[in-house]
């Protein structure tokens, strides 16, 4: 099935086509490792994995590589670590870490490269001075500038002009740069700001040449997909763009860009202004995991996402149906499958909202099947939905079994064996009472002929 994708360069919805059906490349910009991430964060995080699942099934695993980077040097990680007195590693190493566990939690695949920038510095140094040697960048002051008036096509990923770039620039302006717009391939290191030695004195590479030099270095010179959230279109990519077609002479850097949209909350935007930016950390404390992951993919990609507290909880009723289907499944065998509906929706610009349609009739499907013949074609296709999308990767049994610390296993298993117990001998008022006593421990019980399972309710 053919594959199309919203260009972010074109502004068009175009089929993709690897340059190298044997290598499909994809570069996501990661987190930058100076606090915990919030829900914002994990939106890119979330999106991009269906989209590294999906390729991986279109061309097998071996000829996908995905990486993801971490930021390890940045201004905010400088702060960060002189508040506390210690070294950046310290800070990094930490924010790096509590990341990749939320990461996990939400079902996120591990890609296949997770590049640091420190770990590149000799890199970023070459492609500078390719980028001076071009006429692209000048040495100024102890820094290290991209002149973007060098080229002629900057702004064309944010579908800017630069004349107007330039003149809507602030004012002031740092006195080293020949442009207002130029930015920042090195700067000056001071005092106990981390740093390296360079042609151009001690010093610290800019941020946007970071991504350029660890792309180039592990996927080559043009890569198939570069991804991100909306908020880097500006500055962030369109700087990566221009230096990387600069230092390598290509007629692209990424051949398809791909932004997901803003996630807000409540109708406004998140800010630490407004008290309103949820940590991921947090958010894991007080839901499922896996109901955030739920709500992440439940708008197209593309578009605003928000975020509330009503929606969790509906998300949580979804899997809870989700899982209720599976539990009445689990006698029998089923290898995953993905239906047609399902895949064309996703080839269809990664159209999640769609997909999920395509599973949640399945579920209906299933719990309405009246033969095992269905039940299991059905029960391969709710899998095989899960897969592509990350979900429904717990025991039905767990998932139910979960919800609360203070839940007692043992004690709600032991009471719910009485109660069968009790109905196999028509002890009808002793089942009643066992019942009423789970319920006032949030457990509700279904029956069928098969016996008993119990929840904690929602």
């Amino acid at each position: 099935m053919q594959l199309h994708i919203h260009n972010s360069l074109h502004r068009t919805r175009e089929p993709f086509v690897p340059a190298d059906e044997k290598r499909v490349t994809l570069y996501v910009c990661g987190p930058t490792v100076y606090n915990y991430a919030h829900i914002g964060n994990a939106r890119p995080a979330v999106v991009f994995d269906v989209l590294f699942r999906l390729l991986r099934r279109l061309y097998g695993e071996q000829h996908v590589i995905y990486a993801r980077n971490f930021t390890d040097v940045d201004d905010k990680i400088n702060t960060a670590a002189a508040e506390q007195n210690v070294e950046i590693k310290v800070i990094t190493d930490r924010f790096e870490a509590a990341y990749l566990e939320d990461m996990h939690a939400l079902g996120v695949l591990d890609p296949d490269l997770q590049p640091h920038a420190t770990d590149h510095i000799p890199q970023i140094i070459t492609m500078i001075e390719t980028l001076i040697e071009r006429g692209h960048a000048y040495a100024a002051e102890g820094h290290v500038l991209f002149d973007v008036t060098s080229f002629e096509h900057y702004g064309e990923l944010a579908h800017r002009d630069t004349e107007e770039m330039l003149a809507g620039a602030r004012v002031e302006v740092a006195p080293y740069k020949r442009n207002p717009g130029d930015f920042v391939l090195w700067k000056p290191s001071t005092g106990k700001q981390p740093g390296w030695d360079s042609p151009w004195g001690y010093g610290r590479p800019g941020w946007h040449i970071e991504c350029s030099a660890m792309s180039a270095t592990h996927l080559g010179e043009v890569i198939d997909i570069h991804g991100g959230g909306q908020d880097l279109l500006f500055p962030h990519h369109e700087n990566e763009l221009a230096q990387s077609r600069c230092a390598h002479g290509t007629e692209h850097f990424a051949r398809y860009w791909m932004h997901n949209g803003f996630l807000t909350f409540d109708k406004r935007k998140m800010s630490k202004s407004l008290g309103n930016v949820l940590l991921i950390k947090n958010l894991r404390e007080q839901h499922p995991p896996e109901a955030l992951r739920l709500l992440l993919l439940s708008a197209h990609y593309r578009q605003p996402l928000d975020w509330s507290e009503q929606a969790l909880v509906d998300a949580r009723r979804t899997l809870d149906r989700y899982y209720e289907a599976l539990r009445k499944l689990d006698h029998l065998e089923a290898e995953p499958t993905t239906p047609a509906a399902f895949d064309q929706a996703l080839c269809d610009d990664l159209n999640t909202p769609q997909a999920l349609a395509v599973l949640a009739d399945t579920v209906r499907s299933a719990n309405a099947a009246d033969n095992d013949q269905d039940r299991i074609r059905l029960k391969g296709e709710i899998l095989g939905c899960a897969q592509a999308l990350g979900l429904l990767w717990q025991d039905p049994n767990d998932w139910f079994a979960t919800g609360s610390e203070d839940v007692d296993n043992a004690a709600i298993d032991a009471k719910v064996a009485e109660r069968d117990e009790a109905r196999r001998n028509k002890d009808w008022a002793r089942a009643d009472e066992l019942r009423d006593e789970l319920a006032a421990m949030n457990v509700v019980i279904e029956d069928d002929p098969s016996g008993s399972r119990w929840r904690i309710g929602s």
